[in-house]
């Protein structure tokens, strides 16, 4: 039988995600919490779609089980160093639904982002959580 590699498993549940098929993923994150560290790298992806699968399959998760959503921050926080603004407002867009003081200081971290749009993101969740 062929083993899947990490990166490889990676990519499979990028592509379900951008397909919509966030329930399968869902399954996958609540079988195995070790999903929760990939989060970051998940996220970090050129399609819109998966980006949006990422924030809802982080709504579902939060509902199902918030305290292992903590799990994600540290992975979600490497990309708030991401060249791409774009991926940086995603990770605190993601951080925001997760919530919770980690979350919520990794986010803070980020109010005098040299880009406006992610300090709006900011300013909008840090609105959301309080």
């Amino acid at each position: 039988m062929n083993e899947v590699d990490d990166a490889e498993l990676k990519k499979v549940m990028a592509d379900f995600l951008e397909l919509g098929h966030v329930e399968n993923i869902i399954a996958m994150y609540r079988h195995d919490p070790r999903y929760y560290d990939w989060t970051g790298e998940i996220l970090d992806d050129e399609r819109f779609a998966v980006r949006i699968g990422v924030s809802v399959l982080f709504e579902e998760l939060t509902r199902l089980e918030p305290e292992q959503t903590q799990r994600a921050v540290p992975s979600l926080a490497v990309l708030l160093q991401s060249e791409s603004a774009n991926i940086r407002g995603e990770a605190i867009g993601v951080l925001g639904i997760i919530g919770g003081e980690k979350a919520i200081s990794q986010i803070r971290a980020m109010e005098n982002d040299p880009s406006p749009q992610v300090r709006e993101m900011v300013d909008l969740v840090l609105e959301e959580s309080a």
